[in-house]
Order: C-alpha cells, then structure tokens, then sequence
C-alpha cells in the first residue's frame, strides 16, 4: 500500500508541475469538488454510520482555501466584467462553506460542489472548443491533438520518435500557443 501511495503522490506531482495554467486550474476545481464531496459525505455520515464532524470540518476548510486560491489567481485587469462576477460568485461560494461549516449544513456544501462542478465543466469546454480551434488551424501539431484527447477523455497517441537530422540538435524556444476568451488569454 506504501508503494501504491508513493507512486500516486509521484504521479500527482509530476501532473500538477508539468500543467499549464489551463490544466491547473482545472486540477484546483478538482480539489474543491473532491473536498466538497468528502465533507458532504462526512457529515452525512456515510463513511461509517455517524457524523464525522472533524472529517468534515477538515474538507470544508479544504474547500474554502481552494475557493480562496481561485479567488486570488483571478485576474481583474484582464478579465473586466467576466473576473468582477466570478470574484463575487467565488465570495459566495466561500460564504456558504463558512456557513455549512458554522452550523453543519450539508446542503450548502451540495450546492458549492455543484457550482464547482458546473464551473469546471464550462471552463473544460471553453478549452476544447479554442483547442480544436487552433488545431484546425495547425494539423500537424500532435502534441495539441494529444491534449485534445487527454481533455476529452480519451487515450492520447504515443509519441513517435523523430528521426535525428541536423536541426534537431539546435535549441530552440517551444512555440506559445495563445487563444483569447473573452477577456482572458489563454496560453500554453
């Protein structure tokens, strides 16, 4: 079980240091939806029979610093509008969990990790839809197609290696590959 551990720790470690900005913020709803879920659960008492109020004091109090982290990383200058709602939708979310934490409340941890979810979704299709945009754009990009998939769901393809020739030995600076939404640029 020790190994098993580690190798999940290794694995996630390597997943959140190599993930775009993209990809962590989707880790981060992750998070909060997972904590919601747990806390939801531990107050319901369904991991064993009785309220676990400590387990769910703990996962609510997870949720809360993920809501404040997605709260901190908003950025208002280039998000206009789109950042000043999600701010005040963040700052209610935050309020519910204080709450439902405040006077065990499940359902207002039902709702938060429903908001999460909802939220993920929509940002998961906004980065395919601008994914399969710019692969339109770049058929030969393979390494966009394999994150296409790995956003879908799907298996991405093995990477081939490249036959040497004398460019591959020049270094060079990886291309950006930039898509606007809305007021926020998403880069890669």
């Amino acid at each position: 079980m020790v190994n098993s551990n580690n190798a999940q720790f290794t694995y996630q470690a390597t997943r959140i240091t190599t993930a775009t900005k993209e990809q962590l913020l989707l880790i981060t709803y992750d998070i909060g939806i997972k904590a919601c879920h747990a806390a939801e659960n531990a107050m319901l008492g369904k991991n064993g029979g009785a309220p676990d109020y400590d387990l769910a004091n703990r996962e609510t109090i997870r949720a809360q610093e993920v809501i404040r982290e997605l709260m901190v990383t908003l950025n208002k200058d280039k998000g206009g509008e789109m950042a000043d709602k999600l701010m005040q939708l963040y700052e209610y979310m935050y309020q519910l969990l204080v709450d439902a934490n405040m006077k065990k409340e499940p359902d207002n941890i039902r709702t938060v990790r429903g908001m999460l979810e909802e939220l993920k979704a929509t940002w998961e299709g906004a980065l395919v839809q601008l994914l399969q945009e710019y692969q339109a754009a770049h058929p030969e990009d393979k390494d966009l197609q394999n994150a296409i998939l790995e956003l879908e769901g799907k298996k991405p393809e093995p990477a081939k290696p490249a036959a040497p020739t004398q460019t591959a030995y020049k270094t060079a600076a990886p291309a950006q590959k930039t898509a606007k939404a809305g007021g926020f640029t998403l880069a890669g």
